[in-house]
Parts: C-alpha cells; sequence; structure tokens
C-alpha cells in the first residue's frame, strides 16, 4: 500500500490475523505469577437490611476510610441526587446482584467456591421497580420558542407514548481486571474504553497519585458504553492486591451489569394544516436504577436534547426525570440518547402522517432541516450535512421483498441525527531511524479496527507506507495523557488528534498534539422491510437499508462493517432485547429464547465534511444502531394499520395486535 491516498482505501484490518490465530491480549488472557483469583458475594435481594456479613475476605464495612464512590457527573443544567453507587454494600442492599463482600482463591473455581461459603444475613423489603413509583433523584427541564403559542394554534396535535425497556450492553468479552502491585504503584490490566479515564477514577476512589497507578489496555472484546467506566469491582481488587502484595484478578460473571435505555416517555407535535411541526412537548422519565455511576444521567439528557431529530422544530418544551428503582444502576448503551431520541421523533413523525392521511416521507421532507449549521431549539448545533440526499438515496436502494401467502409485508423509514466527538483528544507521532512511525493515541479500539484507522491518517500526512507504521493505545505510561472512546468519538477526535500530531512532526515539531473541538453531528436514513405471519404474529426483518453521512470516509471497509453492526445491534434491540425483572425484583438468569433471522443489510454513504476538524470527518459506529429500531417499529405500524407497539416486537405482542 503507498501512502499517497491512504486515507479513503479500503484496508483491511491488520489486528484480524493476529486475534484469529489466537495472539490476543484480552485482559483473561494476560498472566502474572502468583495471581489469585477475586469473586464476590451478590445480593438475592433487590432490597434489604444487610445484618451481618462472616467469612469474607472483605466486607463493606472494611472499606470505610479507604475508598470512596466514584462521583456523578451531571450534564449541564442537570440537577443530580448525590446516590452514587457504593464499592460494596454497607448496612443496606438496593438491587439483586450488587456485591456485598468479596474472597480470594487460588483459582477461579475455589474463589467461587470460598463465595458460596460466605454467611450473609439479609431482613428483606419492599422492592421498586417501576420509575413511577420512585423517588426522583434527577431532574432536567428546558424550553426553547413559543411552545404554548405552537400548540394552541395548531390545526393538529399529535401524541405518542412509549416505554423502551432496559437493555444490557454484553460484548463478547465481559468486564475485567488484573491488578499487579510492584513496590511503590500498580498496574492496572483492564477491558475499559478508556485508560487515562479509568486511571483518573481509580485514584480518586483510593485516595491515591494517578502517577501511583498504570493502567493497560490490550484488546476490548466489545465495549458499546458498558465500559466507558470502571466497575465498583476495579477498586476492590486494587485494595486486595496492595494488602496481600500479589497479583488479582476479577472477570465479570454478567451479573448486574448496568442496563441502558429504560425510558417512559410521551411526545407531542403541533402540526399547521400542510404538515409543517410547529412546536414538540416531551416527558420523559428515565429509569436510572439503584444507584448512579458517573454517567447514568447522560442518556435521558441527550435524549431530550435530539428529540427534534433531523427537523426544523421552531419550540420545543422537554422536562427529563430520573427515578430511582432496585435494579441494576444505569449506563450507556451503543448510541445513548440518540436511539431513544429517533424512536420517539420518528414514532411521531409516523403518526402525524397517518393522521394528516399523507405520505410519511412527504412529511418528513416538509420539516428537514436545509440550511447549516443549524442550531436547534434545545442549543445544539448540527454543523454540516445534507439530510434530503441521505433520505433519497436510502428510498433508492429500497426493494420492497414479496411476500408470501398468510404473511402481511411493511415498509418503515427513518431518518435519524447521529452525534460524536466533543471532548479533547491526545496523540504523539515519533519517526524512528529505520523510517518507521510510531502513534500513540488516547483513543482505545474495541473490535472496530481503530489502528487500521489510526496508521493510514498517519501514512496519509507523513507520507510513508501505511505499513510502516505501529499505533500504540491504551497504556497511560505511553502518554501523558487521553480521553478514551465513546460517542463514536475515535475517529473524530483520535484521528485528528493523530494527523495533528503528524504535521506538527513533519513540520519539525516534537509529533504531540492535543486536539479539541465542539461535537459533530451527522444523519443516517434507513428503510426496513418487515413480514408478519397472520396466524402466529411472528415478526421477520426481511431487508434493511442503512445510508450513513459520515463525512469523510477513512476506511470504506471498516465503515461499512460498523454500519452494518449497528444495523444488526438495532434489530435486537428491537425485536428481542429487554431486561425483565420477576416481581421480586430479580433480573434473569439466562437471555430469552428468541432467535432472529439476520436480513439482508444494504449500506451506502454521504459524505458532507464536517467543518469542525481538519479532516471532515464524523462518527459511524453508532449511526445503525440508532436508525435500525425506529424504522422497523414504523414497518410494524405500517402492517397493523398504524397501531403503534412498545419493542421488543415479540410474536405475542403482535399477534395480539392483529386480533
Amino acid at each position: 500500500m503507498g501512502a499517497a491516498g491512504s486515507i479513503g482505501r479500503p484496508v483491511r484490518r491488520r489486528e484480524d490475523a493476529r486475534i484469529l490465530s489466537g495472539r490476543s491480549r484480552f485482559v483473561d488472557d494476560v498472566a502474572a505469577a502468583g495471581a489469585v483469583q477475586l469473586a464476590f458475594v451478590r445480593s438475592p435481594h433487590a432490597f434489604a437490611r444487610v445484618l451481618s456479613v462472616s467469612g469474607a475476605f472483605v466486607a463493606g464495612a472494611d472499606l470505610v476510610g479507604q475508598v470512596v464512590p466514584a462521583p456523578v457527573a451531571a450534564p449541564e443544567g442537570m440537577a443530580v441526587a448525590a446516590v452514587p453507587q457504593p464499592v460494596l454494600a454497607d448496612g443496606e442492599v438496593r438491587y439483586a446482584g450488587q456485591p456485598v463482600a468479596a474472597v480470594v482463591g487460588e483459582t477461579r473455581a475455589l474463589a467461587e467456591d470460598a463465595a458460596e461459603r460466605v454467611s450473609v444475613a439479609y431482613a428483606p423489603g419492599a422492592c421498586v421497580l417501576d420509575p413511577r413509583a420512585g423517588p426522583e433523584v434527577a431532574r432536567w427541564e428546558r424550553r426553547a420558542g413559543d411552545v404554548s403559542g405552537a400548540f394552541a394554534g395548531a390545526a393538529h396535535v399529535v401524541r405518542v407514548e412509549h416505554v423502551l425497556p432496559g437493555a444490557v450492553a454484553s460484548a463478547l468479552e465481559p468486564r475485567g481486571v488484573l491488578v499487579v502491585p510492584d513496590r511503590d504503584r500498580v498496574t492496572v490490566y483492564a477491558s475499559v474504553q478508556s485508560a487515562h479515564r479509568a486511571r483518573a477514577q481509580l485514584a480518586q476512589m483510593l485516595d491515591l497519585p494517578e502517577a501511583a497507578i498504570r493502567v493497560v489496555v490490550g484488546d476490548v472484546g466489545g465495549g458499546f458504553g458498558a465500559k466507558a467506566t470502571l466497575p465498583v469491582e476495579a477498586a476492590v481488587a486494587v485494595l486486595a492486591a496492595l494488602e496481600l502484595r500479589r497479583p488479582v484478578k476479577w472477570i465479570e460473571s454478567r451479573l448486574a451489569a448496568p442496563a441502558a435505555r429504560g425510558l417512559r416517555a410521551a411526545v407531542e407535535l403541533a402540526l399547521d394544516a400542510s404538515g409543517r411541526v410547529l412546536g414538540l412537548r416531551a416527558r420523559l422519565l428515565a429509569d436510572l436504577g439503584a444507584y448512579l455511576l458517573p454517567n447514568s444521567a447522560f442518556g435521558a439528557h441527550a435524549t431530550a436534547m435530539l428529540l427534534a431529530g433531523a427537523y426544523d422544530v421552531p419550540a420545543v418544551e422537554a422536562v427529563v426525570v430520573g427515578a430511582r428503582t432496585n435494579k441494576a444502576p444505569a449506563g450507556p448503551s451503543r448510541g445513548a440518547g440518540a436511539a431513544e431520541a429517533a424512536f420517539l421523533i420518528e414514532s411521531a413523525l409516523d403518526a402525524a402522517a397517518r393522521r394528516l392521511d399523507v405520505d410519511p416521507v412527504a412529511l418528513r421532507r416538509r420539516n428537514l432541516v436545509r440550511r447549516f449549521p443549524h442550531r436547534t431549539a434545545l442549543g445544539w448545533t448540527y454543523d454540516s450535512g445534507d439530510f434530503e440526499r441521505c433520505l433519497d438515496t436510502a428510498l433508492a436502494l429500497a426493494d420492497v421483498a414479496p411476500s408470501a401467502p398468510g404473511v402481511l409485508a411493511g415498509t418503515g423509514v427513518s431518518l435519524c441525527v447521529t452525534r460524536s466527538g466533543g471532548l479533547a483528544e491526545h496523540a504523539a507521532v515519533a519517526r524512528g531511524a529505520d523510517g518507521r512511525v510510531e502513534v500513540r493515541a488516547g483513543s482505545i479500539p474495541s473490535g472496530k479496527g481503530q489502528r487500521t484507522v489510526l496508521a493510514q491518517i498517519a501514512a496519509d500526512r507523513l507520507g510513508v507506507d501505511v505499513d510502516r507504521v505501529t499505533v500504540l493505545t491504551g497504556d497511560t505510561d505511553a502518554l501523558a495523557e487521553g480521553v478514551g472512546s465513546f460517542t463514536s468519538r475515535s475517529t473524530v477526535m483520535g484521528g485528528s488528534a493523530v494527523a495533528a500530531a503528524a504535521e506538527d512532526l513533519a513540520a519539525g515539531g516534537p509529533g504531540v498534539a492535543r486536539f479539541a473541538s465542539e461535537q459533530v453531528f451527522g444523519c443516517v436514513a434507513c428503510v426496513a422491510v418487515v413480514h408478519v405471519v397472520r396466524a402466529t404474529g411472528a415478526v421477520r426483518v426481511v431487508r434493511v437499508v442503512a445510508v450513513d453521512d459520515a463525512g469523510v470516509v477513512v476506511n470504506p471497509l471498516l465503515a461499512e462493517g460498523q454500519l452494518v453492526g449497528g444495523a444488526l445491534h438495532g434489530l435486537g434491540a428491537a425485536l428481542g432485547e429487554a431486561v425483565a425483572y420477576d416481581e421480586a425484583g430479580r433480573p434473569p438468569t439466562s437471555p430469552p429464547d428468541r432467535p432472529i433471522v439476520v436480513p439482508e443489510v444494504e449500506t451506502a454513504f454521504v459524505a458532507t465534511p464536517s467543518p469542525l476538524n481538519p479532516l471532515g470527518l464524523k462518527g459511524v459506529a453508532e449511526a445503525g444502531a440508532i436508525a435500525t429500531p425506529a424504522a422497523i417499529a414504523n414497518a410494524l405500524a405500517d402492517v397493523l394499520g398504524g397501531i403503534r407497539l412498545d419493542p421488543p416486537f415479540t410474536a405475542e405482542k403482535v399477534w395480539q395486535a392483529l386480533q
């Protein structure tokens, strides 16, 4: 591969050969001599007083003065209660699966056996599972434009209500850490989406200087938001390693992982006689679970800010309330907030089209944002875009698959805004005596081929062969500062930082850069075709078209993979995903048996480069997950004559609607 035009080439992922040949380095692949395994005793109750704990290596009372919970962050303007997740329960438990105590063993099996021998006395109490009955722990309100006037003068007012179930971002590799103590510092090998943020979180929780902690992130087998912050178990592992002076490993058992998207919503649109949207009102009730993680409140805030979607809505009122329940704490999942906003505005527009008896695509065209930059009523600025071109391209690719006798067919459209970037990112680029280039970046690959993309950017800027570029990520000793990978920022921010560092090196500088910009916005149009068996209600999505404005695409091959993967992620969210608790507040121990047939997925890209970074980049990883559930919901409503269901769209729900 030559240097010229490295950006835009479909270079195959350089990581694949190593991982497929078994030379990966996930946390559980890292060995340390003398390591012991850490296991946790978890509450079987959703709410209970803890009367006593005996036989544990460490319990909540033992941590007083040694560790504090990770602080809760709040979006701008949101009031958030101080109810952070305790490291170990002390005095009470508030969700089934909450860690109460920890033990160590020479092997994982021995540690788990020891955990079963720990005696915990509980006094169970009644649990709250419905957020409508839970106390308020977060609130955010914003109004812009003449909302009252818009609704008072509207020819039509359309209201939709939906309950979006909680879903767990369950990656192939569970969360985990290996902590290796060494004299005056510890090295923490972790499966996380940010090495530097993980270091800062541990330093704050354990009252240690950051210099005393090194975080190393090797291969990450998927993140999807669940690994954006360290789990509380990691702090216990560090304390155990410091006390025992031995390496300590903990690998998650997938119990009580954070859940995302739990939301009750009511959205109203005010429209004039021609179908122009005059105003929008929304009430969002977010289930934030038993405690607040550092990022628990951000998903619902993003939902509110993105409710207008790709449409020019002059007046918006949004109220967000976060409620406390006896469930696992809330956290982000792929497309956090944006997927929920897309589902709500696209459902409301389809319902409005049916009310006005107009074509749903025509109604969307009537309301599209067409001039950029565009500042939304609630205050975010879309930097660039061509929303109608995305829509036109998707419609041109959409073929309606014929259905068999007894099978009903429906088609649905969604047009959704995606966001990426924000905050700063850091990178360093150096050239060796042999001409080889080393890139160090704050971005964290998690299966997206990020090392390949960053190598392409550095090769393009330095005029070298991409095969002569090595990319190092995820080591706080190798790069002084970094932010990490979430909100589709890996290429937008990390790639821009690498480009800036490479240009600095080429100009005779040290090859170090910090890149900062506002978040950038893209658009994804999706068309879904569904078939429903009339006799059973079984739903099959037979075709999905996804067209994404990702700005300048560095690697079309990898971008297509992300778009397809996101669409399939969205397919699962629409048809199968929901965290269901029994009446005692216990989550299921195994996933429901809902096999999903993978449909034909066709993708395309539209490029309107962002003016906010030197390469014109936008994010791509979350686009399919944001747009696909909304398109499937609209396709199903097409089948059901306008009846709108809450996901997941099971055969039972659909059959009942057909009756």
